[in-house]
């Protein structure tokens, strides 16, 4: 194993960015900006003798800066979406901005993607980033203090952990937004890989993407994914994919998902204890990333572990809010192999 830190850029206000590069025996290497504590680039080893970097982004700072994708992005307080951008807790109506149409997406404008994180430790494997929300940050209560904790092992996983202790009552709800090309991150489309999901239930939505409040099976509708299918057959049905699945994992680091890209036979499990998936599959992407590649729609997959969206309007879904003293603490973990 090995980490190595190096220069990544500046902030406009002059702080120095830097890029963590996780490496392992076989040669996996993850790269982690202190920018958004974004998943900015991971090589992995195909069956063909390259090294392809499978995940989209940016080349350096001025990119994320901009990220209106959130590309690689930690997000929070809340990932996903808040209908009315607005919601009641402990007896008062909080705020947000709505920046999605009348609901709030990914508790923006002031995204935690766009904010530099602290390196509070790093080891020869991991690396743990820190990022201090004010009280009344994006419009939700209390203070949090996040902390995330990417880790590379030698079994070929970068392993997220997620740990944030409020001090009031608030929501807490956080994602790694990477963008998945397993043939690699320049290739083009990825709507040819397959993509299995451990889910027979998934969140119906409305026109602008807010649950029903229904838990409906997913047998006999385009969102089935029990059995492996290219990802391009249910987008032809759908007009794409952005669905909420419900997982049964009851709290623990189970797989629930397995993303395979067509040409390189690289497979990614996603393994959480997250009670939800969110599976995005970028019909809104256009954009320029590392090397001058073209990202367009469907060039990337978004597999996204959280709660449910808008789960704060609706009880039957688990509630992601925490007291003061009460941490926020899950993991999402990205397996990879290889098939030669």
């Amino acid at each position: 194993m090995s980490h190595e830190s190096i220069a990544f850029g500046t902030m406009p206000d002059g702080r120095d960015v830097h890029l963590h590069l996780l490496r392992n025996a076989h040669g996996l290497e993850a790269g982690i900006s202190e920018l958004g504590a974004c998943l900015v680039s991971m090589r992995v080893p195909d069956g063909h003798g390259a090294r392809p970097d499978v995940c989209l982004g940016y080349d350096g700072v001025a990119g994320y800066l901009d990220n209106p994708h959130c590309m690689g992005a930690i997000l929070g307080r809340n990932a996903n979406r808040i209908a009315g951008a607005r919601f009641d807790l402990g007896g008062t109506t909080h705020r947000l901005a709505a920046n999605d149409g009348e609901n709030n997406l990914h508790s923006g404008p002031h995204l935690y993607s766009h904010r530099l994180w602290q390196a509070s430790r790093t080891t020869e494997d991991s690396v743990t980033l820190n990022l201090h929300s004010r009280p009344g940050d994006q419009g939700f209560p209390g203070a949090v203090d996040v902390n995330v904790t990417y880790t590379l092992t030698e079994d070929d996983t970068l392993r997220v952990d997620y740990d944030a202790m409020p001090d009031d009552t608030t929501i807490v709800n956080l994602t790694c937004h990477a963008y998945w090309n397993l043939n690699g991150h320049a290739s083009g489309s990825a709507l040819g890989h397959t993509l299995q999901v451990e889910a027979d239930s998934y969140t119906p939505t409305d026109e602008h993407h807010i649950p029903t409040g229904e838990v409906a099976p997913v047998e006999g509708t385009p969102f089935d994914l029990r059995q492996a299918r290219p990802i391009e057959e249910g987008v032809r049905a759908l007009d794409g994919y952005d669905v909420n699945y419900v997982l049964h994992n009851d709290e623990h680091l189970e797989r629930a998902c397995t993303l395979t890209g067509d040409v390189t036979g690289i497979s990614m499990d996603v393994l959480t204890d997250s009670p939800g998936l969110q599976v995005y599959s970028a019909g809104a992407l256009e954009a320029r990333g590392k090397d001058g590649a073209h990202y367009g729609p469907g060039y990337g997959i978004a597999l996204e572990t959280q709660f449910f969206p808008d789960f704060i309007h609706h009880k039957n879904f688990p509630q992601a809010v925490y007291a003061a003293g009460h941490a926020f603490r899950f993991t999402t973990a990205f397996r990879f192999r290889t098939q030669a």
